[in-house]
C-alpha cells in the first residue's frame, strides 16, 4: 500500500526524508524505489544539485523538502518552474508534462509581502539561534543525553548514512580495544552514593557561535507613510562581529543597507550595495566574519530529525542546568518577529472539528488527517500551558467577576477551575470532575466510526497548585427562524435531562450517534426522573447534555460521569437514598435493616453482590474524600471479560446436565435456549437470549431518581456495580502482584506504577489496599519493591496534595524560598525554619533588596513535624493506612528501602518543580539541604487528549500477532510499515513509535542485521529520552538493549557505557534492590572485566531474593557465576554453583531438556578440568602453581548469546502451546473429517491460534484501546504473558519445552508461549545460535579465538538448525 502514500505530507515530514524508515534503503518499499528519479535544482543563487523526488508528492511537498537542504537554507519565499512556467503548488508532480528523471527545475525568487519577509527574518533566526546543549534544561524539556556517550564513534550520522555507520563500528572497535576503565565506585553494588551531576553529563556539541553582535529593529523603525508608499516593510539594525553598524531595510525585492545612521534618517540604498532576497547573503556582503561563520553552519553535519524536531506534547526535565545564569546573551531578541501576534485569536475548536471532518477514504487522506488532528491538538496544548501560567501569574482578568469560581478567556482558550460542589466533595471533588471530564472526552473522541459527534478540545493544566481546566470556545447554538415559535430548547440543546419534551430530525440524528456510542461504551440505555418529575431516556450519564451548534455540528459536553460508579466508595447510607421510591421497596428494605439484619448476612450478601465475607475482609465499602469515584474503562472490559467466561461456563454446565452439548445441539427442543437463558440472568445479562453486558453510570450517583418500573433493573444494576468493585479487590489485584512476583520488568517509579495498575483498571485509591494485600502474601520479601513503589506513591501524592494548599499562601516573589521551605521540611526530619530565614534574610541584603524577614511570613512558620502530620492525616482519608508512613521521612527509608533523592525525583515530576543540577545531601540537620537558588522554575503539568495514529497503530498490532504466529519475516515488514506511518505522521516523536522500533530493532537482530538493529536502536533511546524522558524507566530499558546491539556488532565500549548509564538512572530512578538491577548486573559482568565478579555476584543474590533458588532467571545467574569463576581458574567454586543451576533446571525442565543436558556437559567438563588441574598442582608442586592453572573463558560470542538471553531477546521454552494446539487442532479436524466422509489433506493449515487463558486476565482488550495504554503495556508483563512487553524482559522468560524450536517451520521465526496480544519475542533462535550446534561444554572449552560455538546455553542450537532444514 505504499504507492498511495505521499511522503511528503507537511512542513515537518520532510525533514524526516532520509530516516522516516529505520534501517536505511532496505525500508523503502519497491513502489517508492520505482516512483521516484532525480532532478535538477538551479537558480536563486544556489549551487546546481540534483534532489531525488517521488512522483506521488506535491509541488509544495518538493518546495518544502528544497528549503530544508542545506544548499537552500535559509532562502525562503520561493516557487518552481520548469520549462519557465511556474508550477501549481498543490499538483502533483507525475501529473506534469515533461517531468522525468534528469529535468531541470528552476528556483523562483518570488516577491515579499510585509507578513512573508518577517517569515523569513524568523527563520533566519531560527538558523542562527541554534540551540545549545543547555538549551533543553533551561527550557525544562528533557533533553538526549544518547550523544554525550556516542560521540566518539558519531552515531547519529549512522541513522542515515550507513557508510558513517560503517565507519562509527570500526572506530568503536578501535576504541573498544583501549577501554579497560572500571567503573565509577558510586555505579558498584552495595554503594550508597547516589551522585546526581553523574545523570546530566556534558555535551559533546559546541555552544552556539557568536555570528553578530546585536541584531534589532531599527530606532526608525517603522518607516514613516512616505516610504511605506515606496514599498519600505522594515529597518533592521545590525552590529557585526567587527564592530560595524549597519542599517537594513527590507522590501518587495528583498533587503538592502540603508545609509540611515544613529543619529540621521537617510533610508535612500548605500553606495554598492546590493538587493540580496535572503537576508543572510547581504550579511555575508556585509560581514566577512559572518561569512566566515555562516559558511561552516551551513556545513556542518546534519542531525537526525528526532534530536532537533520539536516533540508534540512538553517531556519536562526535573533536573536544570547546573548554572542557572545564561552563559551568552540572546543577540536576536530584540528583533521582534516572534512578538508580531495574530490578528485574532485562533478558533481552536473549528481548527480540531475541521481536521476531524476531513476524509479518510484513502491512506494517504487518513494519514493527513492523524497528522493534522496531532498538529492541533498539540498546538492546543501548548497554548493551554502558556495560558495556565498567564492566568495564575496574574496577567489575565476574570470575565466573570466570581472570586469562587473566576473563568478567564485567553487565547481562544475558555479557562477556570470549575465549581465546588458540596455534592461531589469540595476541591478534591472539583479536581476529580476536572479530570473526569477529560477522560470522558477521551472515550468519546476514540470512538470509531462515530463522525458526528464532537467533544471540545480539552486539556487540564496544574500550576502552583491550582487545576484550570482549558476548553475551546464552543459555538453558538443553532436557532431557529424569527416567525417560529419554539422552546428554547428545541433552538440548541436537543438532549439532556433539562432538554424537555422535543421531537426533530436533528434530535433524531444525535440519538442515534449517542445510542452507538453506548454501544461502544457498554452504556445501558435508561430512565431517569427529571427535574419537572418527567421521565428522560438517557444512553449518557445525566449530566451529559447534547447541543446541536451554530456550525451545524452536535456536540455533547459534561461527560464527567461518563463510567459507572466504584461501589466499593459508595457507603450504604447513600446507594439507599438512591432506590426507587415505592412504598414496598421502603418496606422491604426497613425490614430488612430491622429484622433480617444479622441472620441472613450471607444471603443478603449475595442479593447485593458482595462476595461472602467481603465487607469483613476488605473493610468496603467506605467514604473516600470525594464523591466522583467511578471505574476505569480497562476494568470495565476486564469484568466483561470475566463474566463472558461465567457465562460459558454455566452454559457449559447446563448443557452438561441435560445430556450433553451434542445432544442439545442436535435435538429440537428448548433445552440449548433455556440454558443460555438461565445463564444470561445468572451473571446479569440485560439480554435474556445472548450475553450482552452494559452499565447504568447513575447508578450510586448522589441525587438522581429513577422511576419505579426501572425498579428491577437499577436492583441488577446495583448488583453488577457491586461486582465489579469487589473485581478489583479479589481478581485484578491478586493478579497484579503475581505479575510483578513472576517478572523482572515490573514497576520502577510512580509513573510505571501507575500505567501498570491502570492496565489492570485499578485506580490508585487502591494504593492502600496493595499495601494490605502484600502485607499479608506469603510472598511479602519478594514483593518488596513493588511495596516500596507503592509507599513511595502514596507519600509523594498526598505531599503533592498538602504541597498545593501550601502554595495557595505564597506570593510570586517568595515563591523559590517557599518551595525550597517545604522540601527541607519534608526530607529532613526534624527541620526548623530559622535557618531558611536567616538564609533568606542575608542573600536578600546582599542582593540590596529589603522585603522583609521570611520569619514573619505564615508559609515559613512550618515545621517539619506539622508537615508530616499533613502529609500522614491525608493517607490516612485516602488510602486507609493507618501507621504506615511513621514518624519521618527516615523511617520510610529504614523500613521500605526508599530513597530521598527517588522521593525528590517523583515529587518535581509531579509538582513541575525544576531543580539546579547538583548533588543534594538530606543527612545534615544543621543545613537546608535546599536553598531557594536551587529552585530554577515551576512549570505547568499537563494532561491532555491522546490522538491516535490510526494505520501505524494497526500495523504495529499487525506484526505483533505475526510474532505470536512465527512468522518473523512478514512481522519485520509490518514493522517497518508501522514505523514509515509513524514518521509519517508524527516524525516518530510518539510513545507508540518508540515501543515500535524497540521491537523492529529486536526482530531485526534475530534476523541476523545486526547493524539495522544497532540504527535501529539508536533511534530508539533518542525517542524514549525525548518523548517519555532521560530517566523514565523505558529508557533505561532501551539502553540495555542498545549495550546488546553494540557488543554485537564489537563496541564493547558503548556497550559498557550504555550498561552503566541504565544502571546510573536504575539507582536514581528506584535503587539497587530491583529485579530489573540483576539484568543490568548480570550483562555488566559480562561486559566488563570483571575481577571481583561483584556484579555476577550481586546479580545472584538478588535473583535468589526475588524469585527463590529453583527459579529460572537464578539457575542462569548460577551458571554465569560458574563460567565466571572458571574463567578465574576457581573450579571448585565454579563446580557449586553449576550444581545449584544444574538442579533448577532438572526441576524446571526435567532430565531430558536440552538446557540440562548442557547443565550436565558443562559440570561435567568443569569436573574434569578441575581434576585435570589437581593432578598437574600435584605434580608440578606449588611453586609453578600460576603457570600451571588452565583457565576456561567464553568468546565474545558466547557472552553476546547470553546478553540476548538475559535481557530477554531469546527465551528458553519449556512447552510449545502453539504446536499443541495447532497438533490438537489438525487431529480435530481429521476426526471431523473422518466422521463425515470427507478427505482432507494430511496437514491443515492453522489459520488463527487460539488463547485459552485470553479470558482469564480481563484487562488485555483495553490494553488496544488507545496510545497511551500501548504506552503502559511497556511497563508490566503478567504471569500468563497476557500484558506482554516491548521492551527487555531480563530474566522474564517463558518456561516452556524444548520442542517449541524442533516444531518450527524454519528459522528467524518467533514462537508465543501464549496465544495473547504480547510483544515480547519469544522462543526466537538469534542469529549466531542457527549457525552452531555445540553446548557450553564446547564454549568454554575452546580458546578465545573467535571461532567458538555462539550457542551459549546450547539450548535450540540444533533445534533451529532442524527447522531450517524442515
Amino acid at each position: 500500500m505504499k504507492d498511495k502514500v505521499r511522503r511528503g505530507g507537511g512542513r515537518n515530514q520532510v525533514k524526516t526524508e532520509a530516516v522516516v524508515v529505520p534501517g536505511g534503503d532496505d525500508a523503502v518499499s519497491k513502489q517508492d524505489e520505482s516512483t521516484s528519479f532525480p532532478v535538477k535544482i538551479q537558480g536563486a543563487g544556489v549551487e546546481p544539485f540534483e534532489l531525488q523526488v517521488h512522483g506521488f508528492w506535491l509541488v509544495q511537498d518538493a518546495l518544502v523538502t528544497l528549503l530544508s537542504r542545506n544548499e537552500v537554507c535559509p532562502r525562503s519565499n520561493l516557487s518552481l518552474a520548469l520549462a519557465g512556467s511556474t508550477l501549481d503548488a498543490h499538483a502533483d508532480l507525475q501529473s506534469l508534462k515533461g517531468l522525468k528523471a534528469g529535468a531541470i527545475i528552476r528556483l523562483v525568487e518570488e516577491p515579499y509581502t510585509s507578513n512573508s519577509a518577517r517569515l523569513h527574518l524568523a527563520r533566519v533566526m531560527e538558523l542562527l539561534r541554534a540551540s545549545g546543549p543547555q538549551d533543553a534544561l533551561r527550557e525544562g524539556r528533557s533533553p538526549s543525553i544518547l550523544e554525550t556517550l556516542t560521540h566518539t564513534q558519531t552515531p547519529e550520522h549512522s541513522l542515515s548514512n550507513g557508510k558513517s555507520l560503517k565507519r562509527s563500528l570500526s572506530n568503536a572497535k578501535a576504541e573498544s580495544t583501549n577501554q579497560d576503565e572500571s567503573p565509577p565506585e558510586y555505579l558498584l553494588p552495595s554503594s550508597s552514593e547516589r551522585p546526581l551531576m553523574a545523570l546530566l553529563p556534558h555535551s559533546s556539541q559546541p555552544e552556539a557561535h557568536s555570528y553578530l553582535k546585536d541584531l534589532a529593529l531599527s530606532c526608525w523603525n517603522p518607516p514613516p507613510g512616505h516610504r511605506k508608499l515606496q514599498g519600505d516593510f522594515l529597518y533592521i539594525t545590525v552590529v557585526t562581529a567587527e564592530g560595524r553598524r549597519c542599517d537594513i531595510t527590507s522590501c518587495p525585492k528583498g533587503f538592502f543597507l540603508n545609509r540611515s545612521t544613529e543619529d540621521a534618517f537617510d533610508p535612500r540604498p548605500a553606495q554598492s550595495s546590493p538587493v540580496c532576497h535572503c537576508f543572510t547573503d547581504l550579511l555575508c556582503h556585509i560581514s566577512p566574519a559572518f561569512k566566515q561563520t555562516f559558511t561552516t553552519l551551513k556545513n556542518r553535519p546534519p542531525q537526525p530529525p528526532v534530536e532537533v524536531v520539536p516533540t508534540p506534547y512538553y517531556t519536562m526535565s526535573w533536573l536544570g542546568p547546573s548554572c542557572s545564569s545564561r552563559a551568552h546573551k540572546n543577540t536576536f531578541s530584540r528583533l521582534g518577529v516572534e512578538e508580531q501576534a495574530a490578528a485574532q485569536a485562533p478558533d481552536w475548536n473549528e481548527e480540531l472539528q475541521a481536521a476531524r471532518d476531513l476524509p479518510q477514504g484513502s491512506l494517504e487522506e487518513r494519514l493527513q488527517r492523524d497528522k493534522t488532528l496531532l498538529q492541533v491538538n498539540s498546538a492546543f496544548v501548548r497554548a493551554a500551558m502558556q495560558g495556565a501560567e498567564t492566568v495564575i501569574d496574574g496577567f489575565v482578568e476574570s470575565v466573570n467577576g466570581n472570586p469562587e469560581d473566576p473563568a478567564f478567556l485567553w487565547g481562544g482558550l475558555f479557562m477556570s477551575q470549575g465549581a465546588t460542589s458540596a455534592v461531589f466533595g469540595g476541591e478534591r471533588g472539583r479536581r476529580a470532575a476536572q479530570r473526569l471530564e477529560l477522560k470522558g472526552v477521551q472515550a468519546y473522541s476514540d470512538l470509531e466510526g462515530l463522525q458526528g459527534l464532537h467533544t471540545l478540545p480539552t486539556a487540564i493544566v496544574d500550576y502552583r497548585g491550582v487545576r484550570l481546566s482549558a476548553q475551546g470556545l464552543a459555538p453558538g447554538l443553532e436557532g431557529s427562524e424569527p416567525d417560529q415559535e419554539a422552546s428554547p430548547a428545541s433552538r440548541g440543546l436537543l438532549y439532556g435531562v433539562n432538554a424537555g419534551p422535543q421531537e426533530s430530525p436533528q434530535r433524531r440524528q444525535l440519538l442515534s450517534f449517542l445510542a452507538h456510542s453506548a454501544k461502544s461504551l457498554s452504556i445501558q440505555r435508561h430512565v431517569v426522573v427529571g427535574p419537572n418529575s418527567h421521565q428522560v431516556p438517557l444512553f449518557t450519564s445525566v449530566d451529559a447534555q447534547g447541543l446541536l451548534g451554530a456550525d451545524r455540528r452536535f456536540y455533547l459536553l459534561d461527560v464527567f460521569r461518563t463510567f459507572p460508579a466504584d461501589a466499593n466508595f459508595c457507603p450504604e447510607e447513600e446507594t439507599q437514598i438512591q432506590q426507587p421510591t415505592t412504598e414496598k421497596e421502603e418496606s422491604s428494605k426497613s425490614s430488612k435493616e430491622e429484622e433480617e439484619k444479622e441472620e441472613e448476612e450471607e444471603k443478603s450478601c449475595d442479593k447485593e453482590g458482595w462476595p461472602e465475607n467481603y465487607k469483613t475482609t476488605s473493610g468496603l465499602p467506605k467514604i473516600f474524600p470525594h464523591r466522583l469515584c467511578r471505574l476505569r474503562p480497562e476494568l470495565v472490559q476486564a469484568f466483561i471479560q470475566h463474566k463472558h467466561c461465567l457465562f460459558t461456563q454455566r452454559v457449559r454446565e447446563k448443557l452438561n446436565e441435560n445430556g450433553g452439548f451434542e445432544e442439545c445441539a442436535t435435538a429440537n427442543d428448548s433445552r440449548a435456549t433455556d440454558a443460555v437463558r438461565a445463564a444470561c440472568k445468572e451473571v446479569g445479562s440485560i439480554s435474556d437470549i445472548i450475553f450482552e453486558m452494559r452499565f447504568n453510570p447513575n447508578v450510586f450517583s448522589p441525587g438522581i431518581r429513577f422511576p419505579p418500573s426501572e425498579s428491577a433493573t437499577t436492583e441488577l444494576q446495583e448488583r453488577l456495580l457491586r461486582e465489579a468493585a469487589a473485581f478489583i479487590v479479589t481478581h485484578q489485584i491478586p493478579a497484579f502482584l503475581k505479575g510483578c512476583q513472576q517478572s523482572n520488568e515490573v514497576p520502577m517509579d510512580g509513573a510505571s506504577l501507575k500505567q501498570s495498575l491502570h492496565i489492570r483498571g485499578i485506580n490508585l485509591r487502591y494504593l492502600g489496599h496493595i499495601v494490605k494485600a502484600i502485607s499479608q502474601s506469603e510472598h511479602k520479601e519478594r514483593l518488596r519493591h513493588i511495596l516500596r513503589s507503592v509507599m513511595g506513591e502514596i507519600f509523594v501524592r498526598s505531599t503533592k496534595r498538602v504541597f498545593n494548599n501550601f502554595l495557595q499562601g505564597v506570593d510570586v516573589p517568595s515563591l523559590a524560598a517557599a518551595i525550597s521551605h517545604f522540601l527541607d521540611c519534608l526530607l529532613v526530619p526534624h527541620f526548623t525554619p530559622s535557618p531558611v530565614g536567616e538564609e533568606t534574610k542575608k542573600k536578600s541584603r546582599r542582593r540590596g533588596r529589603s522585603t522583609g524577614t521570611s520569619e514573619n511570613m505564615p508559609w515559613s512558620m512550618l515545621t517539619g513535624a506539622e508537615l508530616w502530620n499533613l502529609v500522614c492525616q491525608d493517607a490516612v482519608e485516602t488510602y486507609d493506612i493507618s501507621d504506615g508512613l511513621g514518624s519521618g521521612p527516615n523511617y520510610l527509608v529504614e523500613h521500605y528501602g526508599l530513597q530521598k533523592v527517588s522521593l525528590l525525583r517523583e515529587f518535581c515530576i509531579k509538582t513541575g518543580v525544576q531543580l539546579r543540577l547538583r548533588d543534594y545531601f538530606f543527612d545534615n540537620q544543621n543545613k537546608a539541604p535546599i536553598s531557594p537558588d536551587d529552585i530554577l522554575n515551576i512549570f505547568p503539568v499537563v494532561k491532555h487528549i491522546h490522538m491516535p495514529i490510526v494505520d501505524a497503530s494497526k500495523a504495529y498490532r499487525a506484526a505483533q500477532n505475526s510474532i505470536q504466529k512465527g512468522l518473523l519475516d512478514q512481522a519485520h515488514e509490518q514493522l517497518k510499515e508501522a514505523a514509515y506511518l509513524f514518521g509519517r505522521v508524527c516524525d516518530d516523536l510518539h510513545p507508540e513509535a518508540c515501543y515500535c522500533h524497540s521491537l523492529l530493532a529486536k526482530v531485526t537482530y534475530l534476523q541476523g542485521k545486526t547493524a539495522e538493529a544497532r540504527s535501529v536502536q539508536l533511534k530508539t533511546v533518542v525517542i524514549s529520552e525525548r518523548v517519555l524522558g532521560f530517566d523514565h524507566p523505558n529508557t533505561i530499558q532501551q539502553y540495555a538493549l542498545l549495550a546488546v546491539y553494540a557488543y554485537a556488532g564489537g563496541e564493547t565500549a558503548l556497550a559498557q557505557k550504555c550498561l552503566l548509564r541504565a544502571r546510573l538512572l536504575m539507582l536514581t530512578v528506584h535503587g539497587e534492590d530491583h529485579p530489573y538491577t540483576a539484568t543490568l548486573d548480570s550483562c555488566l559482568g559480562l561486559v566488563l572485566a570483571d575481577q571481583t565478579g561483584q556484579f555476577l555476584k550481586n546479580a545472584l543474590r538478588l535473583n535468589t531474593s526475588f524469585f527463590g533458588a529453583t527459579d529460572l532467571q537464578t539457575a542462569l545467574s548460577q551458571h554465569l557465576l560458574s563460567q565466571w569463576m572458571c574463567s578465574k581458574g576457581d573450579y571448585r567454586g565454579a563446580m557449586t554453583h553449576e550444581k545449584e543451576a544444574l538442579s533448577a533446571f532438572t526441576s524446571l525442565f526435567g532430565e531430558d531438556h536440552p538446557q540440562t543436558h548442557c547443565s550436565k556437559e558443562f559440570l561435567s567438563t568443569i569436573t574434569k578440568q578441575a581434576v585435570k588441574v589437581e593432578r598437574s598442582l600435584r605434580q608440578a608442586g606449588a611453586e609453578s602453581t600460576e603457570q600451571i592453572i588452565e583457565c576456561l573463558s567464553p568468546t565474545s560470542d558466547a557472552i553476546l548469546e547470553q546478553m540476548v538471553l538475559v535481557t530477554g531477546i531469546r527465551r528458553i521454552t519449556r512447552s510449545d502451546r502453539f504446536e499443541e494446539y495447532k497438533q490438537k487442532h489438525l487431529e480435530r479436524k481429521l476426526a471431523a473429517a473422518r466422521e463425515l466422509g470427507i478427505k482432507l489433506p494430511f496437514e491443515l493449515p492453522v489459520s488463527d491460534v487460539g488463547c485459552g487463558k485470553e479470558a482469564e486476565d480481563g484487562g488485555n482488550k483495553a490494553e488496544e484501546k488507545n496510545s497511551e495504554s500501548q504506552q503502559e503495556q511497556q511497563e508490566e508483563v503478567t504471569s500468563t504473558g497476557s500484558a506482554g512487553s516491548v521492551l527487555a524482559n531480563g530474566h522474564a522468560i517463558e518456561k516452556t519445552d524444548e520442542n517449541s524450536d524442533r516444531k518450527g517451520t524454519g528459522p528467524g521465526q518467533i514462537k508465543s508461549a501464549s496465544g495473547d496480544a504480547n510483544k515480547d519475542v519469544d522462543g526466537l533462535a538469534s542469529p549466531s545460535v542457527l549457525k552452531s550446534t555445540l553446548t557450553w561444554a564446547d564454549v568454554v572449552s575452546k580458546p578465545s579465538n573467535g571461532t567458538g560455538s555462539k550457542a551459549v546455553n546450547g539450548v535450540d542450537s540444533a533445534a533451529a538448525s532442524g527447522a531450517a532444514e524442515e
